[in-house]
């Protein structure tokens, strides 16, 4: 069971739910999804429901959005179903409190996440040398649009933003604000910003619906994506991967979405007696964020498109593989 903290119309969190039965079917898993539609009460509800209920399933598989997993942890102790942590795992404070997996939660069995501080990094990084090779050094000024500030991954792509511009004294960041993962909230905040900052050039955007929405926000005040001010977003969409093409976007990061197809793979093996703390060790952060230029974007778009349907995820099981040693997730082989 994956207890998906989207929306059920969310491109995003969809896409993700559908990489999952991808890989669930291509293992010969059953994999059911709920959505708690981004409400971290029913979340909980329904995480109370999963395992107090009479068919309880094996594995519960959730994530720590608003900071609702110890609760949830605590709900399913002594249910018998084996948890596992994805996309966003406890905070340093949670985790003093708690612990570790398989500390005081024996069953709670391992996180999966990714390199979202990378990513933050990347495209920050990235934005600042597509300027650069556009307009030469010099100063330049930039606003940022996080997530929400209570979500783990939201935090880790802020502070690899913030490493990047440490980096480049001459970058002037002019304001963070918290657009909420929403279009419709950085549209009204890029409303005020852009004319508040008319010399911002750059906009970092923890992701693809708030870039878009301070897209919308420059083209009422006349200016044109991709010329007259450089955007980041990050995702999956083919919204986002058509706008890379097109060039609206110039710092896109992806590879993410596929986090919960990875963790299909790890259950399956566990289930099958090979315990994947045995090979990475049970608490991973993968390195599945890159960033995608116009090519390997149409690439994603045709695998998007597809849902991973054709895809094989036994070749990345270590079911058959004695002397497999690790995983080697990434979306590279996925676009080979």
């Amino acid at each position: 069971m994956f207890l998906n903290p989207g929306r059920s119309d969310e491109t995003f969190w969809v896409t993700y739910a559908q990489f999952m039965q991808a890989a669930a079917s291509s293992l010969g898993m059953e994999l059911q999804v709920i959505y708690a539609e981004r409400d971290r009460e029913r979340m909980i509800s329904q995480a109370r429901q999963v395992v107090t209920g009479v068919q309880r399933p094996d594995y519960l598989v959730l994530v720590n959005e608003e900071y609702a997993a110890p609760e949830i942890l605590r709900l399913a102790e002594h249910s018998g179903v084996k948890l596992f942590m994805l996309h966003n795992r406890l905070t340093a404070d949670q985790q003093k409190r708690l612990g570790a997996s398989r500390e005081k939660y024996p069953d709670w069995i391992g996180s999966l996440v990714a390199n979202d501080e990378e990513a933050g990094y990347l495209m920050a990084a990235e934005l600042i040398r597509e300027h650069r090779a556009r307009h030469g050094d010099g100063p330049v000024e930039m606003l940022a649009f996080a997530g929400m500030r209570n979500t783990p991954a939201s935090q880790a792509r802020e502070r690899g933003m913030h490493k990047a511009l440490a980096e480049h004294a001459d970058v002037r960041l002019r304001q963070v604000v918290q657009g909420d993962w929403s279009e419709p909230r950085a549209y009204e905040q890029a409303q005020l910003l852009l004319q508040r900052y008319p010399d911002v050039r750059l906009v970092w955007s923890a992701n693809d619906e708030m870039a878009f929405g301070a897209m919308r926000a420059l083209r009422e005040l006349g200016g044109q994506p991709g010329r007259d001010v450089l955007f980041s977003a990050l995702n999956n969409s083919p919204e986002v991967l058509e706008a890379r093409i097109d060039g609206r976007v110039s710092a896109l990061a992806s590879g993410h979405f596929t986090l919960g197809a990875w963790a299909m793979v790890l259950l399956h093996d566990h289930h099958a007696g090979l315990d994947f703390a045995e090979r990475g060790g049970k608490d991973r952060q993968e390195r599945l964020f890159a960033l995608f230029d116009e090519k390997q974007a149409r690439k994603l778009l045709r695998l998007v498109q597809g849902r991973g349907a054709d895809l094989d995820f036994r070749r990345f099981s270590a079911v058959g593989r004695k002397g497999m040693r690790d995983y080697r997730f990434s979306v590279q082989p996925l676009l080979d």
